[in-house]
């Protein structure tokens, strides 16, 4: 089934502008009367008109209070209600650092009504504080930052972008390889027909539990092992198992029938699947009359059931039977083991009377 992916993107827009309403001649707006106040110019923020109401006596539709200064933003825009959030600070004239005084979260804004204005309380700031701290010769900054929250803008879809990264094979087997190849960090020697092997026990260990049992077991002895004795086994062969344990591929050169048998016996004993099926595929190849009988008891020792189909499929499809009784390899499996001379013949027969 073919599969596609799109995507969009939803950004949002929230343009922010600061207005500094700066109030020169602070003394003579004193004394204005309850509710009078001074506006700023008009200023625009997200597309939208703004302004700033100064109340040098504050604002209070009930008495006259003179310690309060009262400042309010207001949203001039007639026939819209804005999102947005609002910060009116005063600034130190000193410093040139600016202090919030009222400060509020994302609302809306709406002048059809009081929601038109912010903040909500009369009462701004004390005008001994203003006075002591934020007026500098008769001068007095009023800083208001205002954030409008617009619509997201979305994009349109479009398909996801096929971004392929090329990626070499896999050369972990080379490196373990040349770390078999090298010599280095070999913490155990096998003493193989009087030749010292050397290799690496964590590694073994990882990909035959026989020798994970061996030089990891419960026994002190496994766990401390560093020379190990093997025995029944060429050093070839044995060289060829280990290659085939770090690289997971036979040793170039090393795929005649003999050495194939032996590495196969070697497989079995050390629970190596892989190289086990390697070494029958290798077999079923390589039959010819003269082996045929030697391999076939072959996989019968080793229960190599693929192997020992395709021995018989070979003596019976081929009529070769006359020819294999006369081999040595069948005279001489007739002396060891005549039961499987008779499971032989018994099966072979079976496959051409099928």
């Amino acid at each position: 089934m073919e599969q596609s992916k799109s995507m969009s993107m939803c950004t949002p827009e929230t343009p922010q502008v600061t207005h500094v309403f700066d109030i020169f001649g602070y003394s003579k707006r004193r004394g204005m009367g309850n509710e009078k106040f001074i506006r700023s110019d008009t200023f625009s923020a997200g597309g939208y008109d703004w302004s700033i109401r100064f109340y040098p006596d504050g604002f209070s539709k009930e008495v006259l209070d003179k310690d309060f200064i009262t400042v309010y933003l207001e949203l001039m825009s007639t026939g819209v209600k804005v999102r947005a959030s609002c910060d009116l600070r005063l600034l130190d004239q000193r410093t040139g650092q600016s202090s919030s005084v009222h400060k509020t979260e994302l609302r809306t804004f709406n002048p059809a009504d009081g929601t038109r204005f912010f903040p909500r309380t009369n009462e701004f700031k004390k005008k001994r504080d203003v006075e002591s701290a934020f007026l500098l010769n008769d001068r007095l900054m009023i800083e208001c930052i205002v954030t409008v929250i617009k619509e997201p803008r979305v994009t349109e879809s479009k398909p996801f972008p096929k971004i392929e990264v090329p990626v070499p094979p896999s050369d972990i087997t080379e490196h373990l390889g040349k770390l078999l190849e090298d010599d280095e960090g070999f913490d155990v020697t096998f003493c193989v027909r009087r030749k010292a092997i050397g290799a690496h026990r964590s590694i073994l260990a990882a990909r035959s539990h026989v020798f994970k049992a061996e030089l990891f077991g419960p026994m002190k002895e496994a766990r401390t092992l560093r020379r190990v004795t093997i025995k029944d086994m060429q050093p070839d062969v044995f060289s060829a198992l280990l290659h085939f344990i770090y690289t997971d591929s036979l040793p170039d050169g090393d795929k005649n029938a003999d050495m194939i048998r032996h590495l196969l016996v070697a497989a079995d004993r050390y629970a190596m699947e892989r190289l086990k099926l390697v070494c029958q595929s290798i077999l079923c190849q390589n039959l010819n009359v003269d082996t045929v009988a030697t391999t076939w008891a072959l996989a019968d020792q080793h229960s190599c059931d693929k192997l020992k189909d395709a021995c018989l499929e070979y003596i019976a499809c081929s009529n070769a039977m006359d020819a294999v009784v006369e081999t040595q390899g069948y005279k001489n499996l007739k002396v060891t083991d005549p039961s499987l001379i008779v499971d032989l013949l018994e099966s072979t027969k079976k496959i051409r009377n099928a």
